[in-house]
């Protein structure tokens, strides 16, 4: 997946958040298993950032086809300790997660606070 339309509809799927990343995972019309990466720059620099695309597009070569979902858009959206992880450690996430998301059965959406981070009072 390479537009940003397809990064935002596969916002709207099932959402399933592990320790070192979240799948996103929605049908996509008939497209075949497609993916694609998110990492942002509160990652790290781009030596971190790439790293972790190399190593998420490696997990999904391996994973997505057996046990991709079939006909859906998969999005790995990294988070802030993936990075350390151990690469089997997140083999069996990864799995976990594509078996959490065929079920039906994703993590709740978080709600967004509108105003802001929370001001302390002194």
């Amino acid at each position: 997946m390479r537009k940003r339309a397809d990064f935002l509809s596969a916002n709207s799927g099932l959402r399933v958040a592990r320790p070192g990343f979240v799948l996103l995972a929605r049908p996509n019309g008939g497209r075949g298993k497609r993916y694609g990466i998110t990492v942002t720059k509160k990652i790290g620099n781009a030596v971190v950032r790439n790293r972790m695309k190399r190593r998420f597009r490696e997990l999904l070569r391996q994973a997505l086809p057996g046990q991709g979902l079939p006909d859906h858009d998969h999005v790995l959206i990294g988070r802030d300790g993936g990075i350390e992880r151990d690469f089997a450690q997140l083999q069996e996430e990864l799995s976990a997660a594509l078996v959490r998301a065929a079920e039906g059965k994703g993590d709740p959406r978080r709600s967004r606070n509108r105003r802001g981070p929370r001001r302390r009072s002194s």
